[in-house]
């Protein structure tokens, strides 16, 4: 028998139950979709006394998009083999503690733009850390992606099969 005195709360648990549900379907398919888009969270590494390897998924696009850090801060990056320096969009360069150098003309996609040279004093990429590397700090780039370039890609192997990409750092 129906109470009418208990019909709004059962109403109200069913209406709490429905919110918790879609919070939670919201909550996986937003993680599920953050791990489609960079699959390398927390990049795999191996380390031995010759060298360190760190291992890397392509993501649904194909490319290779890696949590790693600069100058000690987090920093989220794309592998370009395309791209001469490590390019940073200058919203972020602060954060990282760049500083502006001279300014140079820089050849993109979008045509050449104005960007300016800076050191990163340490990049790592999973147990990969590199040193004194040169980069430049792009005012075109809006995003929060760091094209990781070949100032720091030529100082380790790289070594792709299929959509696995594995870098290798020799000591």
């Amino acid at each position: 028998m129906n109470n009418p005195q208990t019909a709004p709360m059962g109403r109200t648990m069913l209406i709490i139950c429905w919110v918790l549900a879609l919070g939670l379907l919201t909550l996986f398919f937003g993680r599920w979709e953050d791990n489609q888009a960079n699959p390398n969270q927390r990049p795999e590494s191996l380390r031995n006394q010759s060298q360190t390897l760190v291992t890397l998924q392509a993501n649904r696009q194909h490319h290779y998009v890696a949590n790693g850090s600069i100058n000690g801060q987090n920093a989220l990056f794309l592998l370009d083999t395309g791209a001469t320096n490590v390019s940073v969009p200058a919203h972020l360069a602060e954060s990282f503690g760049l500083e502006r150098g001279r300014p140079m003309t820089s050849q993109t996609a979008n045509g050449p733009v104005t960007v300016y040279a800076t050191t990163i004093n340490q990049l790592s990429l999973g147990e990969i850390t590199l040193y004194n590397l040169r980069g430049s700090i792009n005012p075109g780039m809006r995003g929060d992606e760091i094209l990781l370039g070949m100032s720091a890609l030529k100082q380790v192997e790289l070594r792709q099969r299929g959509d696995t990409l594995t870098l290798i750092q020799h000591h």
